[in-house]
């Protein structure tokens, strides 16, 4: 994902929406995402691996680094960038993917955690 993310910086891209992958019966991608093996050739199982994420912390870098011009994607990806060993692409410069600040107004999530909704009124009560 890093490296998809260097390239859509490099050519400009800035991706809007990003869609979370839903398999549906019938569907090559469907095979690979339950087999983690590539049905476009011979399936056995010595046959050649594919890497299918699914857990939500992993989806959610992965949409991160597609959207890596989005400020609300930046604390994530800073931590990312420096557990992989890639903190040479945080700063200001060209070269980098999210800048070492982040600007005021935008939303830092606390470790990944979402903040609680409040309990709805129980019924019958007044307020």
């Amino acid at each position: 994902m890093l490296a998809l993310a260097l390239w859509l910086k490099k050519n400009g891209f800035r991706l809007d929406q990003v869609q979370t992958f839903l398999p549906t019966p019938l569907a090559l991608a469907t095979a690979m995402y339950h087999t983690e093996k590539n049905p476009l050739r011979k399936v056995t199982r010595a046959a050649e691996g594919v890497e299918v994420v699914r857990g939500g912390r992993q989806r959610k870098l992965h949409k991160a680094f597609l959207r890596y011009h989005d400020p609300e994607n930046w604390p994530l990806l800073r931590e990312a960038l420096r557990r992989m060993g890639r903190a040479n692409l945080i700063g200001s410069g060209k070269q980098h993917l999210v800048p070492a600040f982040q600007p005021a107004g935008s939303k830092t999530p606390r470790s990944g955690q979402l903040r609680p909704r409040a309990a709805p009124a129980a019924k019958g009560s007044r307020r």
